[in-house]
C-alpha cells in the first residue's frame, strides 16, 4: 500500500507539472514584444537652454595691425608719432540675443532663427603689443589717446566688412547645421536676423 500511496502522490505531482508547463507554454505563446519607432524628434526645453547657455559664439576671427600716425606743425620743426597697433577682431552671435520661438522642430525638420551677426568683443585692441614706430617731439597721454581711438575706427572698417559678416554667417551656418545633424533631424533651415 505504501508504494500505491507514493505512486498516487507521483502521478499527482507529474500531472501538476504538465499541467503548469503546459500553461507557461500557453502564456509566452500569447505574450507579443513589439518595438515602436518614433520618428519624431522633439527639441526639449533643456535642450534650447543648452544651447542658449553658449553664451557669444565665435565664427570669425580676423587679426588686424594698423598704422596709424599724426603730425604735429611747429615753428621750427614738426613732431611725429607713429604707432602700431595690433587687435583680433571676432564677429559672431550672442545667443542670448534669440528671440522667442527662435527654433521651430516638426518631425525630421527643424527651423533655426539666428539673432545677427556682429562685433563680440569691443576691447580687441591689445595694448600690450602696441609699438611706437617713430616718435619725436612731446606727446600727452590724449594724443595717444586720439591715436588709439583713430587706430579702433580703421579696424573697425577694414574687419567688420559685408565680406567677413557673410564669411561669418557661412561658419555659423555650418556649424549650426553640423549640431542639428548630431541631433537627428535631416532638414534643418537656418535663418538669419536682420
Amino acid at each position: 500500500m505504501k508504494w500505491k500511496a507514493q505512486y498516487t502522490l507521483w502521478l499527482i505531482g507529474a500531472i501538476a507539472a504538465v499541467v503548469l508547463l503546459t500553461w507557461l507554454v500557453q502564456s509566452v505563446k500569447k505574450t507579443e514584444v513589439s518595438i515602436d519607432v518614433n520618428e519624431q524628434i522633439n527639441v526639449t526645453p533643456e535642450q534650447i537652454e543648452s544651447i542658449k547657455a553658449i553664451g557669444e559664439w565665435e565664427f570669425l576671427a580676423i587679426a588686424d595691425e594698423e598704422l596709424v600716425d599724426t603730425v604735429r606743425k611747429g615753428i621750427f620743426s614738426d613732431d611725429h608719432l607713429v604707432r602700431i597697433y595690433y587687435g583680433t577682431v571676432r564677429l559672431g552671435i550672442n545667443m542670448h540675443h534669440v528671440e522667442p520661438g527662435w527654433i521651430k522642430a516638426s518631425g525630421d525638420s527643424i527651423e533655426v532663427t539666428l539673432p545677427k551677426i556682429g562685433l563680440l568683443d569691443r576691447d580687441f585692441i591689445d595694448e600690450a603689443r602696441t609699438k611706437s614706430f617713430h616718435e619725436s617731439g612731446r606727446w600727452k597721454p590724449e594724443d595717444r589717446e586720439a591715436l588709439y581711438k583713430k587706430a579702433y575706427q580703421k579696424m573697425l572698417r577694414h574687419c567688420v566688412t559685408p565680406e567677413n559678416i557673410r564669411s561669418a554667417q557661412q561658419n555659423g551656418d555650418a556649424q549650426f547645421r553640423h549640431m542639428m545633424k548630431t541631433m537627428g533631424y535631416e532638414h534643418i533651415k537656418i535663418q538669419w536676423t536682420k
